[in-house]
């Protein structure tokens, strides 16, 4: 009875040791990939790379992960983007303004103010040929889109004191993200764009150290910007479909396989976001007013004023002298 107990132990044992020794080569073999966004917890979306995560854990069967770092935990967009293309395993959102930082410069114009009449544009053109030409000259640059079907939203403009016409715009310090093609598409508006962190922007606009923020809902809401500044212009200036993107020596390490699974995965999560993101925007939009926050919807000749005034962005010469002849035409036929 002894051996035999002394013989089961033993099994057990080696059971139990192989579990573990299989246990550890799967830890080791499983492809972790941070994603790192200054989104707060609770945006569309955050909840959408919350999906995404999901979904390639579970389709991989373990074998890829994805740790998510809201909040600017890894940092900003740039740092973000200079580690991918060293080779590191991160990822983040990024739009047009961006890439053309990184050297594609035609990609800029994608982020230019009043480009696109409707939402069926915008994803047009990222099914386009026109825009998988980019894409092969951005993996040349270091980055690989992975997902570019994510509707980020429109983007308004939040101040603290009210937008009611053009000529309103004049001198208002806004905030933008750093790029210069967020900073002239406000500035041919008539506002003195101002570059700064997403996470600086509550206190620079309780300080007076700047008069607005431009985002889509969901962002200006979570970032409890509204507390500090009390108008919302619906100017919808940009309608922002973000492209999720990593460092082409991360993509290129992987399989075809783990390539198919990061990109269907990603694309999979963006039309969940999607499905989530108007009716969030509009909840959230409701809770701004309750909470005392001025609603302008701009009328027929302010939108007119608006649009006419954006036509600007697409004739300056710090872009034109690098964009491809007939750019603006060429993506607005991509559109159609």
């Amino acid at each position: 009875m002894h051996k035999i107990t002394k013989t089961l132990s033993a099994a057990v044992g080696s059971l139990l040791l192989a579990g573990t020794l299989m246990s550890s080569a799967l830890a080791a073999d499983q492809i972790v990939l941070k994603l790192g966004y200054e989104n707060n917890p609770g945006e569309p979306f955050d909840l959408g790379c919350q999906k995404w995560a999901e979904l390639l854990e579970k389709k991989s069967n373990g074998t890829m992960k994805i740790e998510l770092y809201p909040s600017s935990q890894l940092g900003n967009k740039t740092e973000i983007i200079d580690s991918m293309i060293l080779g590191e395993n991160t990822a983040t959102l990024a739009d047009g303004a961006f890439f053309a930082d990184r050297g594609v410069k035609d990609f800029g114009i994608v982020f230019g103010p009043f480009l696109y009449e409707t939402w069926d544009e915008a994803f047009k053109l990222n099914k386009s040929p026109w825009f998988k030409e980019q894409e092969e000259k951005l993996i040349k640059k270091g980055l690989k889109i992975v997902g570019a079907n994510w509707k980020y939203g429109d983007r308004h403009t939040l101040t603290t004191k009210p937008i009611e016409k053009l000529s309103d715009f004049k001198g208002l310090k806004i905030r933008v993200a750093t790029s210069p093609i967020y900073a002239e598409g406000m500035r041919v508006l008539g506002c003195t764009p101002t570059p700064m962190p997403l996470g600086e922007v509550y206190t620079a606009l309780q300080q007076g150290t700047i008069d607005g923020v431009e985002n889509p809902i969901p962002v200006l809401y979570n970032g409890k910007f509204f507390e500090v500044a009390k108008y919302l212009l619906l100017d919808g200036h940009i309608r922002n479909v973000t492209n999720l993107v990593v460092g082409a020596k991360f993509f290129n390490k992987l399989t075809p396989e783990q390539q198919k699974l990061l990109c269907e995965t990603c694309e999979e999560a963006g039309e969940f976001q999607n499905s989530i993101v108007d009716k969030v925007s509009e909840e959230l939009l409701e809770k701004m007013k309750a909470a005392g926050v001025k609603v302008v919807d701009p009328n027929t000749e302010f939108k007119n004023d608006l649009i006419n005034a954006s036509k600007k962005f697409y004739e300056l010469e710090q872009f034109t002298k690098n964009w491809s002849p007939n750019l603006y035409k060429t993506v607005k036929e991509n559109c159609k």
